[in-house]
């Protein structure tokens, strides 16, 4: 299995301490870095979107099958596919975002987002967007 990361993730928090558990519980605004060769991939999102990020988790432990959820010892052991966990055998991150600007140029493409727990430098796999009726 091959993974081609398509950009990365430009946001302040700089060290899985900062990050937010959930997007929506005080992550940071963020860009998303779309590399050159993937830039007409980009072309059809707009302010407003609200889009699946997929991330490469790097700074994630991958040898991690049972934890305490959201890291409190008081919370019984659960399997972390029950979990939203980063660590996780394929550290792979599902991020719902909000794109709240767009600027694309020969060079690169980068979408401002909102509620994106993610550390700067994370690798992204992939957009999705989010069709009506969530499916």
């Amino acid at each position: 299995m091959l993974l081609t990361p398509i950009g990365h993730v430009s946001s302040p928090v700089t060290s899985l301490g900062e990050a937010a558990l959930q997007g929506c519980e005080g992550a940071p605004v963020c860009w998303l870095v779309i590399d050159e060769p993937f830039v007409d991939g980009a072309r059809d999102l707009s302010v407003g979107d609200e889009v699946f990020v997929l991330t490469w988790l790097h700074l994630a432990r991958r040898d991690v099958l049972r934890l305490h959820p959201r890291g409190n010892p008081a919370s019984p052991l659960t399997g972390v596919f029950s979990t939203r966990s980063p660590d996780r055998p394929n550290p792979i991150g599902l991020h719902r975002v909000t794109v709240s600007e767009v600027h694309i140029d020969p060079d690169g493409a980068r979408l401002r987002v909102r509620d994106l727990e993610a550390v700067d430098g994370t690798p992204v796999i992939d957009v999705k967007p989010l069709l009506p009726g969530g499916r």
